[in-house]
């Protein structure tokens, strides 16, 4: 499901170094990092000699693909520079899905654990010149219609279920296909978030973003991301924070986001932005 419309969803990552793997949590005070927390979701590295997986999981230590607690996976190209995001469910089984952890559970039931429906495209672009400056990132919301953030637009869900952007798994499909059916989805009137533009200080000599408090350690990680305009003139709702990712400590984080889109989504992409990737610093 997705975020909420009117504010920003509080939640926060941390990770373990020594086993690679991520927690997130949704914060309920706004001392939650302190107090702990409730539990959404994890997510651990699995290196490949060709990629890296994320398995994102429901249960804090299962990450087994073959059970109803796995939820999709992240998985980069060589470089770590070019990301998709699988869901393990088909988007308009989420559509019908309700809210409770149990309604999930039982819905996971009802698909293979091999399936993969690709929802989202992440790609960093390449700092050739190694000029200065943060990463530049865009996500290609493929199950999102970006008329969703317009006013009086058709929620995600619904949208889903009527006209769902991506319906077949990608292990019922040759890899052309894949790619073919990935770069439909592009063209095909998905949501597309961009880096927020930030701006150098002159006084710190650093680029600098307003995190609002939620960010408190500068890092080449941290990140707001909107809604690109692409070919049409940017309106009111291009300006609002839809993911906002930052460091807090050494192996703490905060994950902030809104509709329209999920935690799910929201912590698939804050994992990309783990990835070491030196051709993009």
């Amino acid at each position: 499901m997705p975020g909420p419309k009117d504010s920003l969803l509080q939640c926060f990552i941390k990770r373990n170094r020594s086993t690679q793997t991520y927690y997130l949590y949704l914060g309920l005070t706004n001392s939650a990092i302190s107090d702990g927390g409730k539990f959404l979701l994890a997510a651990r590295k699995c290196r490949r000699p060709t990629c890296t997986d994320y398995i994102i999981s429901l249960q804090a230590e299962d990450f087994s693909k073959g059970t109803n607690t796995y939820a999709g996976r992240l998985r980069s190209n060589f470089l770590g520079t070019k990301f998709t995001v699988f869901d393990g469910q088909s988007p308009q089984a989420g559509a019908k899905m309700g809210k409770s952890r149990s309604s999930r559970l039982a819905n996971l039931r009802q698909v293979s654990p091999s399936s993969n429906y690709p929802m989202a495209h992440i790609s960093y672009e390449l700092n050739l010149l190694g000029s200065r400056g943060p990463r530049r990132m865009q996500c290609n919301m493929n199950t999102i219609p970006a008329t969703s953030i317009a006013p009086g637009g058709l929620d995600p869900t619904t949208q889903a279920e009527l006209n769902p952007y991506q319906s077949t798994p990608t292990s019922f499909l040759s890899k052309s296909a894949s790619m073919e059916n990935s770069v439909s989805d592009q063209k095909n009137g998905g949501l597309v978030l961009i880096n927020k533009a930030p701006r150098w200080h002159e006084q710190l000599q650093c680029w600098c973003l307003n995190f609002h408090g939620r960010v408190t350690i500068a890092s080449v990680k941290n990140f707001q991301l909107v809604a690109s305009p692409e070919n049409e003139p940017a309106g009111p709702e291009h300006e609002k924070i839809i993911l906002q990712f930052g460091k807090v400590g050494k192996d703490l984080f905060t994950m902030d986001y809104r509709y329209p889109i999920s935690a799910f989504q929201a912590f698939a992409i804050c994992l990309s932005s783990f990835e070491t990737r030196i051709a993009c610093e």
